[in-house]
């Protein structure tokens, strides 16, 4: 299968947007676009031609330079189905089990609510790669606006169902913020303290630490690990549900 090129590019003050790029087809997407001007930029950088925009969900950073992108562009839009708030552009409306097809290859629509209730990512299985939002971070999750916290925890789970090497493209650096609070909560993780050293390293160095990959969030991300026995022992939620971890994780979080 033919490898597609991945351009992560910054804007706003802790924001990512995502060209992907078939050099063949030169078919190319942006995922998100919160800043029109950012996402010009990028496409100039790269010489590359927009034909494609997947919107994740509704909320301002990621929507606000839509129009301008498309009126200047022509890209045809692909976002979530209008559950809480309308987004004005939208050529087409996708949720869960819908798929589409980029530059041949298979894009399937994951609906994940909880940070919001119309929140959907993109998955390419034959690139291994997924477009979460804000979903899943790196080291966390996202707050829960609109969803609740079983919504939330049903909608990792099926990310967590993915393949083990899936690379993940998050659209936040909330990465070393999101690594002092998991050592809150899993202290002992030794996996988790060499990450939280890596990250140190790289953001001091101005480095991006997205994209990350599923493995890695499976052994170091608590919002993924309500069912071990060490988190749970820490929490004092022995007897507790996974969801009932994942909704004391998600508070402690929020109030960290």
């Amino acid at each position: 299968m033919k490898k597609l090129l991945f351009h992560q590019y910054e804007y706003g003050s802790d924001n990512y947007g995502v060209l992907i790029h078939d050099p063949q087809s030169k078919a190319t997407a942006c995922v998100d676009v919160g800043d029109a001007t950012k996402a010009i930029s990028a496409l100039e950088e790269k010489k590359w031609s927009l034909t494609d925009i997947w919107i994740t969900h509704h909320h301002p950073d990621h929507t606000d330079g839509l129009k301008e992108l498309k009126i200047k562009t022509g890209a045809f839009v692909y976002g979530p189905k209008i559950v809480s708030q309308h987004i004005e552009g939208l050529d087409i409306q996708l949720t869960q089990d819908d798929q589409f097809v980029f530059a041949k290859q298979i894009v399937k629509i994951i609906h994940t609510p909880g940070h919001t209730t119309d929140m959907i990512n993109f998955y390419l299985p034959s690139q291994n790669i997924l477009f979460s939002g804000d979903t899943l971070f790196a080291l966390g999750c996202g707050r829960l606006f609109e969803g609740t916290p079983f919504m939330m925890w049903e909608s990792l789970q099926k990310l967590m169902r993915l393949p083990e090497k899936t690379i993940v493209y998050c659209s936040h650096e909330y990465t070393l913020a999101n690594a002092y609070f998991s050592l809150s909560i899993d202290p002992s993780n030794e996996l988790l303290k060499d990450r939280v050293k890596s990250i140190e390293s790289l953001r001091k160095a101005n480095i991006p630490t997205i994209p990350t990959e599923l493995k890695v969030e499976l052994d170091t991300n608590p919002f993924l690990r309500a069912a071990n026995a060490q988190i749970r022992e820490n929490l004092n939620m022995r007897n507790n549900s996974d969801a009932e971890v994942f909704e004391k994780i998600r508070t402690l979080k929020d109030n960290f």
